[in-house]
């Protein structure tokens, strides 16, 4: 029997509340292709979800800037912007489009944390806007596997201290890396 390839999220995974997102993409792969051609999958296990312009932890809280224009695009593009001037961020844009809501991605396979994350695999800036797909060359893949829902905690997110009382809203999202592999077979 021929093995089948992963399957590429597409945009209509994508075109979904970001907190359904986040949830959904850990025990996914993120997929990085590198110079030389070869494919590195690296396991979700940790994302925030940004839920528009009513979130105030949000980008897009503050309306439609240079920065943030990605944000209200197209579900499935990827969203990179500079941190702190020193380190990128990684998210994928959620929901329909001309709503600013998208999810961070915080960490993948041996990469905790998202500025850490983007440094390691060498994702910056040139990114931005681009839809998350082979062509581009940094997409999502299914894994097929179905978290319980009492192996994901959730808490609030990192960060965010200025955004009042969604600074306490629960949109982080995390699963220990180990109980997906053992779910998966891996381990």
């Amino acid at each position: 029997m021929a093995a089948t390839s992963p399957r590429v999220l597409t945009s209509e995974f994508f075109d979904r509340p970001a907190d359904r997102v986040a949830r959904e993409l850990l025990g996914a792969s993120l997929v990085v292709r590198a110079a030389d051609g070869r494919l590195n999958r690296h396991l979700v296990f940790e994302t925030e979800a940004y839920l528009g312009a009513h979130d105030l932890a949000c980008h897009g809280s503050r309306g439609l800037t240079k920065r943030n224009a990605t944000m209200f695009g197209p579900a499935g593009r990827w969203y990179v912007y500079l941190c702190y001037g020193m380190h990128w961020m990684l998210n994928i844009v959620t929901g329909r489009e001309g709503v600013p809501a998208a999810v961070l991605i915080r960490g993948v396979g041996e990469h905790v944390g998202p500025g850490r994350l983007t440094k390691s695999l060498g994702i910056d800036r040139s990114f931005d806007g681009q839809p998350a797909s082979r062509r581009a060359g940094l997409w999502l893949e299914a894994s097929g596997i179905a978290l319980p829902r009492r192996l994901i905690e959730r808490t609030p997110r990192i960060g965010v201290g200025y955004a009042g009382e969604w600074a306490e809203k629960p949109l982080r999202f995390v699963v220990d890396p180990e109980r997906i592999a053992r779910l998966s077979g891996q381990l």
